[in-house]
């Protein structure tokens, strides 16, 4: 291949370009606007009493997390894209702007990571329910689900410390025209100083070996391992969902009374089992590719990573973005319990406080979680 040519080809030069001018800006900010919202009713929903579980508390961790990515994306995405001068030099790159950016990229990746991490817990929490019933509750208490997701929010940003230590703000010398656009005529342009986040800047090697070390940290520790991980414990809750659809088939031709309390508790496994299965399904499409291209980038060197990884920023970012934003949609689909407990939220009068049911009909109001679905 030709060294001037990119090594992804101009083709995804062209996209890019394409996509950043007109598409990435406008999509990205209805995204985490609705995104916001939803995290915001997600929180509201799993917090209240009635829904208060070790289930609901991860997802309720897992909300915080993908609120916190979404509503940092709002005031980059406003200044990259949508501003009236976002491709103008001068006005992108300031001194101010750039630290924020620096502060938005380290920020991002420490809540996104505590979301890997709580996706995690969660489908351990799951397996074992559903290989291991009889230990769910010693193991998976709430105490324990407190704990996994406290040590997420403590340990995830001692894992990103090395992407800390690879970027930096670096001022540089562009040649720009009046309107503050980059420029190769020396006689309209002028030298002027623009600030923008690069790797570190520190000795060679030091600097060879912190972007090494930020793409193993980056893709193998925090996207390709998580990903592994959910991958198998997502084929045993499959085949764990395939086994009790055969036992239950069985219990079926001998129903007693306590055969259809257990096949309907075991139904209702099923249901919350493929709720987060979806959940899992969309993180393994949002972060397989990210890491796939950051270990890429390890064996092709720095063309590939400005050629293609970057080229392909804004369309993982788009991804990531998605999937912190449409928990909210598979819960409020997936979710029986979900529905009620939203739309009592929107309508106090439309469902009876419990005090006012019949004792036999509050009796049956019992402490639940978003597996009723």
């Amino acid at each position: 291949m030709n060294k001037t040519e990119p090594f992804c080809g101009p083709e995804l030069v062209a996209f890019s370009k394409f996509y950043a001018a007109y598409v990435h800006g406008y999509a990205s900010l209805i995204i985490c606007v609705v995104g916001s919202l939803a995290n915001v009713m997600n929180i509201i929903v799993l917090t209240r009493k009635d829904m208060i579980s070790p289930t609901n508390v991860v997802l309720t961790g897992l909300a915080i997390a993908d609120l916190a990515v979404l509503l940092d994306y709002i005031p980059y995405t406003c200044h990259m894209y949508l501003r009236p001068n976002s491709h103008s030099v001068i006005d992108r790159w300031t001194y101010g702007w750039a630290l924020f950016v620096l502060w938005h990229s380290n920020f991002s990746q420490v809540f996104h990571t505590v979301s890997i991490w709580l996706t995690v817990v969660l489908a351990v929490w799951r397996y074992i329910a559903v290989a291991y019933p009889q230990k769910n509750r010693d193991w998976c208490k709430m105490e324990n689900t407190y704990k996994a997701v406290i040590t997420g929010y403590i340990i995830c940003p001692v894992i990103c410390i090395p992407v800390f230590l690879s970027l930096n703000v670096t001022p540089i010398t562009e040649l720009l025209d009046k309107n503050g656009f980059q420029t190769k005529n020396e006689s309209i342009g002028f030298n002027t100083t623009v600030y923008v986040v690069t790797m570190s800047n520190a000795e060679v090697v030091s600097k060879d070996i912190l972007q090494k070390l930020n793409f193993v940290v980056y893709s193998v520790l925090i996207k390709l391992t998580p990903s592994i991980a959910l991958t198998v414990l997502s084929l045993r809750l499959v085949f764990a969902l395939i086994e009790t659809k055969k036992r239950r088939q069985k219990l079926t031709s001998s129903l007693n009374r306590k055969n259809a309390k257990n096949v309907e508790k075991e139904k209702q496994t099923d249901r919350t089992t493929r709720m987060l299965l979806a959940v899992l399904f969309l993180f393994l499409a949002t972060e397989v590719p990210q890491g796939i291209l950051g270990s890429l980038t390890l064996f092709f060197g720095e063309k590939f990573f400005i050629d293609c990884y970057q080229k392909l920023g804004d369309i993982a970012d788009m991804l990531a973005l998605t999937n912190s934003a449409i928990n909210f949609a598979l819960y409020y689909v997936m979710s029986r319990q979900f529905r009620i407990t939203f739309k009592s939220l929107l309508n106090y009068n439309t469902f009876p406080s419990r005090k006012h049911l019949p004792l036999n009909e509050a009796n049956n109001h019992t402490t639940t979680q978003i597996t009723q679905v």
